[in-house]
């Protein structure tokens, strides 16, 4: 009849196969049984399981051999399929006194995941002799022990088992005593030396035996004992154990030396004959090398610590001895209590990592059992991995589990898992063992670059030095490796009238921009270009960002005189009538600036003049007037030196020479002035004749002055009233000066209204205001159109 422990192992066994095939990978339940004698030599092949199991290219599939108690005991040629011995079995070392010798081991194929059962038996062989505890045996018989009386003897010990383990004892001839052998269960014997005749003390008070015991392999092994026999006086009274059958219950762990349990018998006897001893009697090593008892007291105690997952229960048979050597027996029943003394085990089989992290959901991680020595609930196990990560926990055979993915991973979210498996009983109290793998997660390239502006704007002052480095353009990828390598580039522009690839050129690697030119801010002000940012990776991404280019402007262009005007022929002569007041209108210098913002910023100033103070400048807009009253000793013309500067730093300038030419009246012709720097003689004999022409001109009109009187009256206030009473002939300025389009500081739409009239308390020569956009100039006229095609206007 089985054992219940071996029982409840089986039943737990057959449910866990019933799971696995419910709801595992593939199972198939049919065990393959192999044999091998201990012993055989390592490299021995045991069997085939391409020919047994039917599976194929077992290196693809990973397949594995493990053993339950994960020792390895054999190896698997993946080429062949041959299942060789990887060492010496030893069955004594591997069962003890086991019956039969099994061990069993799974064949485990990884892709796709199935398990094959198998079971290895170890064959005994004759490898052990017998042996005596003890090779002197002292026996005390009282000479009054009637023919029959038996005497129990302490059996031999043989490792090995069945038919190699003690089969037959024998005894030295002699005229008292023979051998009968007696069933002590479970295929062991032990002998009883049996009384054939009476012993007589004084005729012989001692007899000497020779016992053998001889085992049963094809090759005999055998053992002998001496065996003393001592006869003493009558002894009539067996000592009695009170209880012929003791049965106790000890925890695993309780200390050594701890007692188990007190035995007592009695002898009816008195003296020498009525004293006990006890001592055990045909007990297993493992029953010497754990327990001991008190010859005198009967208690029994613990030698070495108990160990419920190695042996559940053990039979101690126990005598009592009287000092006339007198026995009787008893046993002892020990049963071993599981306490919840040991932790789980986690074992792996296979560790992926890394893991990629577009891979499918459910993908294999890992593979790894678990398993608890202890029974009962204090074996029943629950293991998991913490919530907050993206993998599962799938039981899959028997105690095997599979770590999978639970969906795709983001390697820019997390690059490292760290898992910590935790395993733990139901036993009191609850053990738990932890395990840690990290998983790797590895890169793909799913993140495109990005810059860290979507557009960029970069000032550059204009006439830079070539390969000037104007900035930086960056972006990031937040991939790893080859994929977040970036590589600069400037994508063609739609632009046909911007050569990019002249002006700028961009580092691939770090994204700085260079000016391959100086840049010139009144040729191109600014202009846009795209550039791009790819990575290395497989297929290739990219992004876009716009740069812009801002030139800013340098004062690089001197102030440019548009009035009046410097590389005539002629110079321009500008007149002054001599009864002028201060504040008079002499001209106005127009003048602009290529420039733009402060640098076109533009002043005037008089830097020599003919009469010191009798002009002056004003500073923002270029009027030159009068500061005084002329007087006659003031000189008829004058030379004006002016410098027009712009607001730059540093500032640039210009000079223009004005001429004027001081008149008594607007009668006299118009005689453009000598040179400044001819002889002074050339000088007197000019202004003789222009005094002649002069006196000349105002006695002509002085006739018709009184004549137009009453006209120019008239045209005074038309002109009050609006301007159509006056001539307003059209003039234009010439088509050379050009539009800038405003950055300078007068435009060719510039007018001046201008006036010419003829009363004799003022005589000037007015620029008034600007007026309308038409290039038009408004000339009233006080004087005979004589007069004025005498000073030159048609």
């Amino acid at each position: 009849m089985m054992e219940p422990g071996v029982t409840a192992a089986q039943q737990i066994r057959q449910v866990l196969i019933f799971l696995a095939f419910l709801g595992g990978p593939s199972v198939l339940s049919e065990t393959w049984n192999y044999s091998v004698a201990e012993e055989m030599e390592t490299g021995s092949s045991i069997a085939n399981i391409i020919k047994d199991m039917g599976v194929g290219d077992l290196t693809a599939r990973g397949a594995r051999v493990i053993f339950d108690d994960y020792q390895p005991y054999l190896r698997l040629e993946l080429e062949t399929g041959n299942l060789l011995l990887n060492k010496k079995l030893d069955r004594e070392e591997l069962c003890g006194t086991r019956e039969p010798c099994i061990l069993h081991f799974q064949v485990l194929l990884e892709n796709p995941l199935q398990f094959f059962q198998a079971e290895l038996l170890v064959e005994d062989i004759n490898d052990h002799p017998p042996t005596f505890l003890e090779k002197l045996i002292f026996l005390n018989i009282s000479e009054g022990a009637t023919p029959g009386t038996s005497f129990q003897m302490d059996n031999a010990q043989d490792l090995d088992v069945g038919i190699n383990g003690v089969q037959n004892y024998t005894i030295s001839p002699n005229p008292y005593f023979y051998l009968k052998l007696k069933d002590g269960g479970k295929g062991r014997k032990y002998p009883e030396l049996v009384l054939d005749g009476p012993l007589d003390r004084e005729r012989e008070p001692s007899v000497s035996l020779i016992l053998t015991a001889t085992d049963g392999g094809s090759l005999p092994r055998s053992a002998t004992a001496l065996i003393q026999v001592v006869v003493v006086d009558v002894n009539d009274n067996a000592p009695k154990f009170e209880r012929t059958l003791y049965e106790v219950q000890v925890p695993e762990n309780s200390p050594v030396d701890s007692l188990v349990i007190k035995v007592s018998a009695t002898d009816l006897d008195t003296g020498m004959n009525g004293e006990i001893s006890y001592s055990f009697s045909h007990v297993s090593r493992d029953v010497r090398k754990t327990f001991k008892i008190h010859p005198t007291s009967g208690e029994v105690h613990l030698k070495a610590p108990l160990d419920f997952e190695v042996i559940q229960s053990y039979t101690i048979n126990v005598q009592d001895k009287d000092g006339g050597s007198l026995s009787g027996k008893s046993a002892i029943i020990v049963q071993v209590t599981d306490v919840n003394d040991n932790p789980p085990e986690i074992v792996f089989t296979s560790v992926i990592s890394p893991i990629p992290e577009n891979g499918l959901s459910e993908m294999v991680v890992a593979v790894f059992s678990v398993r608890d020595q202890d029974s009962g609930d204090n074996s029943r196990m629950m293991c998991s991995i913490p919530d907050n990560l993206p993998f599962l926990l799938k039981p899959t055979f028997k105690n095997f589990y599979t770590l999978v993915t639970e969906s795709s991973l983001d390697r820019e979210s997390r690059a490292e898992y760290n898992i910590t498996i935790t395993v733990t009983d139901l036993g009191t109290p609850r053990l738990t063992t932890q395990h840690t793998i990290t998983v790797q997660v590895s890169d793909v390239n799913d993140n495109a670059p990005a810059f860290t502006q979507t557009s960029y704007t970069l000032f550059v002052q204009e006439n830079n030095s070539p390969a000037l480095h104007i900035g930086t353009i960056s972006a990031t990828d937040s991939d790893s490796g080859s994929n977040a390598h970036i590589t600069y580039s400037l994508l063609p522009t739609h632009d046909p009238q911007l050569a990019l690839s002249s002006l700028i050129s961009i580092n691939a690697d770090n994204g700085q921009l260079f000016a391959l030119r100086a840049l010139d801010y009144e040729a191109l002000q600014t202009f846009e270009f795209r550039v791009g940012a790819t990575d290395q990776g497989l297929p290739a991404l990219s992004s876009q960002a716009l740069v812009r280019v801002l030139v800013l402007d340098a004062n690089d262009n001197d102030p440019f005189v548009l009035y009046p005007t410097q590389n005539a022929s002629a110079p321009c002569t500008e007149l002054l009538p001599r009864a002028a007041e201060p504040g008079y209108l002499v001209t106005k210098v127009v003048a602009v600036d290529r420039d733009s913002g402060q640098n076109a910023w533009l002043s005037f100033q008089l830097l020599k003049a003919t009469e010191p103070g009798l002009f002056t400048v004003w500073a923002h807009n270029g009027e030159v007037r009068t500061s005084r009253l002329l007087s006659e000793r003031d000189a008829p013309k004058h030379r004006l030196l002016l410098l027009v500067k712009d607001n730059g730093d540093p500032p640039r300038s210009a000079s223009v020479t004005l001429h004027v030419l001081v008149v008594d009246g607007f009668s006299q012709p118009y005689l453009p002035l000598p040179e400044v720097g001819q002889e002074p003689a050339q000088d007197e004999d000019a202004l003789t004749l222009y005094l002649v022409i002069a006196l000349a001109s105002v006695s002509s009109l002085f006739f018709l002055s009184v004549l137009l009187f009453v006209g120019v009256r008239l045209c005074r206030r038309a002109r009050a009233a609006s301007l159509g009473g006056c001539s307003v002939p059209e003039a234009h300025f010439p088509g050379h000066l050009m539009d800038f389009s405003g950055r300078e500081t007068l435009s060719q739409s510039y007018q001046y209204e201008v006036c010419l009239t003829g009363v004799s308390d003022t005589k000037d020569f007015q620029f008034l205001k600007p007026v309308s956009p038409d290039h038009q100039v408004v000339t009233c006229v006080e004087e005979n159109s004589t007069s004025m095609n005498g000073f030159g206007y048609n």
